[in-house]
């Protein structure tokens, strides 16, 4: 969807960037779960400088945009614009994009420990609520919550579930059953992840449940 500018009157705005290497039913799962608690939902594929990723950032980019249209939400966006590898640039971003808006930024529990490693994370802190999303396997570390907020953050945790399906771990082991239906045609039309092959999607397909 296209940038522009939004009224400040509409709520809190939720952001949710993630890496999308590949998206997984644990992306689907926040993702609408989010929806499920904010007004409007913002989210976007991005280049994690702490990572190697496995396709290029058009192609995760696309590669969500379906998610979100398979999810098809009127309160979900799929906003590449905000794209950084630093929160405070997209932060900076969606405050122009939404002037007056509260902004939540989503992350999960397993990047929690990073962020006071974060660039300029202090202004990150003071620009959003900090929305944490605790992810099956990854507990929130002792101590975590207080260093955040000892840095000034105002930190939420998320009455959601994530499964915990990893975007890693399916680039080292392709298993079909934890993409979305809706993005295994990309992922075999590309050969994306190692799922190019026909007759694993099909037995994949063939026993998957919408989550």
């Amino acid at each position: 969807m296209s940038g522009g500018v939004v009224k400040a009157d509409e709520g809190p705005l939720a952001l949710f960037g993630t890496s999308a290497d590949p998206p997984t039913r644990g992306h689907q799962v926040l993702l609408e779960g989010l929806v499920q608690s904010y007004p409007e939902v913002a989210t976007w594929a991005s280049d994690n400088p702490l990572k190697q990723h496995g396709a290029s950032l058009e192609q995760r980019s696309a590669l969500l945009g379906q998610l979100v249209a398979a999810i098809g939400n009127p309160r979900l966006s799929h906003r590449q614009e905000l794209s950084s590898p630093w929160a405070i640039s997209t932060l900076q971003r969606a405050a122009a994009a939404w002037p007056g808006r509260e902004l939540v930024f989503v992350v999960g529990s397993d990047l929690a420990p990073q962020i006071p490693s974060w660039k300029q994370v202090e202004a990150v802190l003071d620009r959003c609520v900090l929305a944490i999303a605790p992810r099956a396997g990854w507990p929130l570390q002792p101590g975590c919550l207080e260093q955040l907020e000892g840095l000034g953050g105002r930190v939420v945790i998320l009455g959601l579930q994530v499964p915990a399906s990893a975007s890693s771990a399916l680039r080292q082991n392709p298993d079909p059953s934890q993409i979305p239906a809706s993005l295994l045609p990309l992922l075999l039309e590309h050969n994306l992840y190692g799922l190019g092959d026909p007759s694993l999607t099909r037995h994949s397909t063939s026993h998957s449940t919408s989550p």
